[in-house]
């Protein structure tokens, strides 16, 4: 299976997982509806507390951190320069708009509260845990099955891509731009595909084999306790006060 880094002993992991999955889709979707800076400073105020629970290990978290960045960091740079609206500030001649700068503020508040609460709530629990839990809170079972098979065999297509990859080193293969390379490669990918579907085929006659009947079972019972509820209580009553704030309600 893939290195899970977040998946460790921390207060985040005693929630019952249906419960951090259902809270992390909820706030999601109430975090991509914000439009007042202060309502997403909340709200990503809220994702550093359950971070922070989650104890997350830092050079892991940094990496994924940075990658989000970036790419926010692309939008920042394009949005001030594009949106139409009153002019902010001019830079070498182009006219920044104040609104382009509201939407890029908004975007990398949002952003970041979203990737804050999903590292804390999703990325801390096991795919197959999270499979069975999306399975718990009732998603449709084909995509519980996607979702399983996914987690599972996306590794071992990587590992296979390694193994490809190294052989062609072996016999004096180098990357390069050059005509020979690209049809190097792209045998390689087709072999990849090959012994993808080969693989598919043999993984199908096993689970028939075996009376699978498209449903995956589980030994783990998933229960809802007091701390449950009371978390769920606690995250859903912050939501509400950042909706509040929206709102205007608190601004007299």
């Amino acid at each position: 299976m893939f290195d899970q880094p977040f998946v460790h002993d921390c207060p985040i992991q005693a929630i019952d997982p249906r419960v951090r999955l259902g809270l992390a889709g909820l706030v999601a979707v109430c975090f991509a509806t914000l439009q007042q800076p202060t309502s997403c400073m909340l709200g990503l105020a809220l994702g550093a507390c359950l971070l922070a629970s989650a104890c997350p290990p830092f050079i892991p978290f940094a990496r994924r951190f940075a990658a989000v960045n970036c790419f926010v960091l692309f939008f920042c740079c394009l949005i001030p320069f594009t949106e139409p609206g009153e002019t902010f500030t001019v830079f070498n001649l182009i006219p920044v708009s104040a609104r382009g700068v509201h939407l890029a503020l908004l975007t990398t508040l949002k952003a970041n509260a979203v990737f804050f609460v999903f590292q804390a709530l999703a990325a801390t629990m096991h795919p197959s845990t999270a499979g069975y839990a999306l399975q718990g809170i009732g998603c449709p079972p084909k995509l519980v099955f996607l979702f399983l098979l996914t987690g599972r065999y996306v590794n071992l297509l990587a590992e296979e891509w390694q193994t490809l990859n190294v052989a062609a080193r072996l016999r004096g293969f180098m990357p390069r731009a050059s005509l020979h390379a690209w049809r190097t490669l792209a045998c390689l990918l087709g072999l990849l595909l090959v012994r993808s579907y080969d693989r598919s085929l043999r993984v199908c006659e096993a689970m028939r084999l075996r009376a699978f009947s498209g449903r995956f079972t589980t030994v783990t019972v998933f229960r809802t306790r007091y701390v449950d509820a009371v978390f769920a209580l606690v995250v859903l009553l912050y939501i509400t006060g950042i909706a509040l704030t929206e709102a205007g309600v608190f601004h007299g």
